[in-house]
C-alpha cells in the first residue's frame, strides 16, 4: 500500500484549524480593546463633565460629548446632579463584529463624599 501524500490532508485541516483559532483570538482582542476604549471614554467624559459642572448641565455635557467624540465613542446619557456627573458611553466593534451589541460603560465623577 502506498501512503505517500497521506499527511497532506491532515496538515491542511490542522492549518485551517490554527488559522480559525488565530482569527477568533484577533476578534476577541478587538472586542476587548473596544470595551476598554468605552470604559476609558466614560471615565474621562465623567471627569470632564464634573470639571465643568460650574457652567451648568449644558456646558458639562458638551465637554463630555467632546471627550467621547475624541475617543471614537458616543455619549448616550449625561446627567449632572449638583457637582456630580454621571455618563454612559457606547463604543463600536470593528470588522465582522460590527453588527453585534456595542460595548458600553458608565462612569461617575464628582466631589468625594464622606
Amino acid at each position: 500500500m502506498d501512503d505517500r501524500g497521506s499527511a497532506t490532508p491532515v496538515a491542511a485541516v490542522l492549518s485551517l484549524v490554527v488559522l480559525l483559532l488565530l482569527w477568533w483570538l484577533v476578534q476577541l482582542g478587538a472586542a476587548t480593546a473596544a470595551r476598554h476604549r468605552a470604559e476609558g471614554a466614560a471615565d474621562l467624559a465623567a471627569l470632564a463633565a464634573a470639571a465643568h459642572a460650574i457652567g451648568g448641565p449644558e456646558s458639562a455635557c458638551a465637554q463630555a460629548e467632546r471627550v467621547t467624540r475624541g475617543m471614537r465613542t458616543r455619549l448616550i446619557t449625561c446627567t449632572l446632579t449638583g457637582r456630580e456627573a454621571r455618563v454612559e458611553v457606547a463604543g463600536e466593534l470593528p470588522g465582522p463584529l460590527a453588527g453585534k451589541a456595542p460595548p458600553s460603560a458608565r462612569a461617575r465623577a464628582g466631589p468625594a463624599t464622606r
